[in-house]
């Protein structure tokens, strides 16, 4: 299941994905949160927080991921993704490469790190990494 979070700083788009994720969960939650952001800031910050394996996520859950992300390739700005799988974090890495976005990964017990990176203008990114 997915979840839009609410405790995220304007501008962020927060997904905590729980348990089974499938089709279904991206089209209600993902998709519409990412369409609204990308209309009204132009741009998307996304934090997705993963307390389940990424083996939980169905066949189609992982296609909706994929539609998603080629819609608005243009407009992704930063992805942070909070767990503590260790190729988590490797991934996000890739993503820098693969997308336009600059993308970070962050363990569970940094996520209020993660919110404040994810929401930080450009101008304040090397005080946080510092």
């Amino acid at each position: 299941m997915l979840q839009i979070m609410k405790d995220v700083p304007t501008g962020v788009v927060g997904v905590r994905a729980l348990g089974k994720v499938t089709e279904e969960d991206y089209k209600t939650s993902i998709v519409p949160a990412l369409e609204k952001a990308s209309k009204e800031f132009g741009e998307i910050n996304f934090l997705m927080v993963l307390e389940t394996d990424l083996g939980n996520f169905t066949p189609g859950a992982w296609m909706q991921d994929a539609k998603a992300s080629l819609k608005h390739f243009a407009k992704w700005n930063k992805i942070a993704i909070v767990s503590d799988q260790k190729i988590v974090e490797k991934l996000a890495h890739v993503f820098t490469y693969i997308s336009p976005a600059e993308a970070k990964g962050f363990p569970v017990s940094d996520i209020e790190l993660a919110k404040g990176w994810v929401a930080a203008p450009e101008e304040a990114k090397d005080l946080i990494n510092q």
